[in-house]
């Protein structure tokens, strides 16, 4: 997947129990809108433009997927979800909850419902001194300054009190306990595009097969019986090099990798499609070169049903894809699963994707990373 887009929202609250509010609203961005991967300290500010209670602000940083007409959407329906009423009178109202998008990467948007970077950020001290907490290699693409230079430049004089630090869903989730994490599952079930999500969201290091570089592959799927020797033994080789190029380049006790395959797919790849005497040969060299292979410290498996797995590979309209059959998916997903039972000594999660969709939707990916999250007790 490509990289996610990085987003800045500022949270305010000035009704009501304003702490419980604001870290609700934190909450339920994380689980409906996109994954907060960074949360400023939690300021006490009085009333812009209007007398009225001091308001509590922060401000957060997301990534996601989704265009920023679509978080718009989303972040206005969770202020009504929290409480939020908007009255028909103009101007500046006290509210249970505010959440504006402020900036979406280093994009310019002018459209009816927004308008972003903000138009008004840059005078607005509660929106600066949060958002510079963030850390972000942020500029203002229209004023073409860094938040240094904005807070320098801005007028505002009001009194902007820290009160305490927030926490955020992601810190209570500790994957770089484990420094080796691999994510396996059948074909199509989207491994790989979930270890780079969570990848970009916990800044980890990434080992990730390199399938279309194998000449073997297209010729196998027109042909198993005379490519399927040749395909397996290509793969065991490609991903003995690759895996111990990649893990070479980093210290396994001090960096956080994550993988999208582990080595000992080469096996059950292969006790699908060789012959008996193919296999035994195939094994006797596997088990030599597995002796020498890192073991994860967490292996996730993936688990998608069958008419699932063919619809995301039509879906993603790799040709020599395109007439796999649902056996072959099976007996993969058999042994993967016969694959798993066997081993006393690895730490196995299996999660059961067949009805989520962690790339569109939210809740399915917090899902995933809660279920995660378990392990790490």
């Amino acid at each position: 997947m490509d990289n996610q887009n990085i987003v800045v929202l500022a949270l305010g609250s000035n009704q009501g129990n304003r702490l419980e509010t604001i870290e609700s609203a934190i909450e339920s961005i994380h689980n409906e809108v996109g994954t907060v991967i960074k949360v400023s300290k939690l300021y006490e500010t009085p009333a812009w433009g209007f007398d009225s209670e001091p308001f509590y602000n922060c401000a957060l940083v997301l990534h996601s997927s989704l265009s920023a007409e679509v978080i718009l959407a989303k972040v206005l329906a969770l202020e009504i979800k929290l409480g939020r009423i908007r009255s028909e009178d103009e101007g500046y109202q006290a509210r249970v909850i505010d959440i504006d998008v402020i900036a979406f990467n280093e994009d310019i948007i002018a459209s009816e419902k927004l308008k972003v970077p903000h138009p008004l950020m840059q005078e607005r001290m509660f929106v600066l001194l949060p958002m510079r907490d963030l850390n972000l290699d942020w500029r203002h693409p229209i004023l073409q300054k860094y938040l240094p230079e904005l807070l320098r430049a801005s007028e505002d004089k009001s009194n902007c009190k820290v009160v305490q630090n927030l926490g955020f869903p992601l810190q209570k989730i500790p994957l770089q306990k484990f420094n080796y994490i691999a994510i396996e599952g059948n074909i199509g079930a989207g491994k790989t595009t979930l270890v780079t999500k969570i990848a970009q969201d916990f800044n980890a290091k990434t080992v990730l097969e390199r399938f279309a570089d194998n000449p073997f592959l297209p010729k196998f799927y027109e042909d198993q019986n005379r490519y399927a020797f040749s395909l397996e033994m290509s793969f065991l080789a490609d991903r003995f090099q690759q895996i111990s190029d990649d893990l070479a380049q980093f210290d396994l006790f001090k960096d956080f990798i994550i993988a999208d395959y582990h080595i000992f797919k080469s096996l059950i790849f292969a006790k699908v499609t060789l012959s008996d005497d193919e296999y035994r040969l195939y094994r006797k060299l596997f088990d030599i070169i597995y002796k020498e292979m890192p073991k994860p410290d967490l292996y996730i498996y993936l688990y998608q049903n069958t008419d699932r797995l063919l619809e995301n590979i039509k879906q993603r309209g790799r040709s020599y894809e395109q007439e796999i059959p649902a056996e072959y998916l099976e007996k993969i997903n058999r042994g993967y699963l016969d694959y798993i039972k066997s081993q006393n000594d690895l730490n196995v999660l299996i999660i059961d994707v067949s009805d989520r969709d962690f790339i569109k939707n939210q809740e399915d990916y917090a899902f995933i990373l809660e279920e995660i999250r378990s392990k790490t007790n």
